[in-house]
């Protein structure tokens, strides 16, 4: 036998993984993001709420100081319908604004102009509602009339309140008895 040349090892060495092993692998991923599905699809639930609720806040606060900014009233109108939900920001009295069905822009009638509207379709498990129908804010004032809660409801992840007082602020917090929403208040 020649030293300079050695002998090759006569057992081969594996490269790679196995059929078999692959599909243990496979199975065990599968039982783990099925496992992690429902939290996911919980946690996309409830980034929603909070994204149209933080939406809806900053709406409040702009009808706010654009009626002080134009110096002329404006409102937030809130309207439900078979299709959904949806609010407008617009000058002019509740009933010259609507909302329709399918379109991103309100109807307004007479001397109302829109500035804003956002729509909640019901597909979508999210609704706003609130316990006015309308709140006018004063541009000499900033003030709101009436004062109301407006709320942003998901039918998996609970609710957001805004509670909007006279002086036009709100107060932002989750119903006691709603699921609980990291970072909000228990109203």
């Amino acid at each position: 036998m020649d030293s300079r040349h050695p002998t090759p090892p006569t057992t081969k060495q594996q490269r790679g993984i196995t059929l078999i092993e692959a599909a243990v692998t496979l199975a065990v991923l599968t039982v783990l993001v099925c496992g992690a599905a429902p939290s996911f699809s919980g946690l996309i639930e409830r980034q929603r709420l909070a994204s149209l609720a933080a939406q809806l806040a900053t709406d409040v606060q702009f009808t706010r100081s654009a009626a002080v900014w134009r110096n002329e009233p404006l409102r937030l109108s809130l309207y439900s319908a078979a299709w959904g939900s949806c609010y407008v920001v617009h000058s002019g009295a509740r009933n010259q604004c609507s909302c329709a069905a399918h379109t991103t822009a309100a109807v307004c009638t007479g001397d109302a102009v829109q500035l804003k509207t956002v729509s909640v379709p019901t597909p979508s498990g999210l609704s706003v509602q609130a316990n006015v129908s309308s709140i006018l804010f004063d541009p000499l004032h900033g003030t709101s009339t009436p004062t109301g809660t407006l709320r942003v409801v998901s039918t998996t992840a609970g609710a957001i309140h805004h509670i909007v007082n006279v002086l036009g602020r709100v107060r932002t917090c989750t119903p006691s008895s709603s699921p609980a929403l990291p970072g909000y208040r228990t109203c």
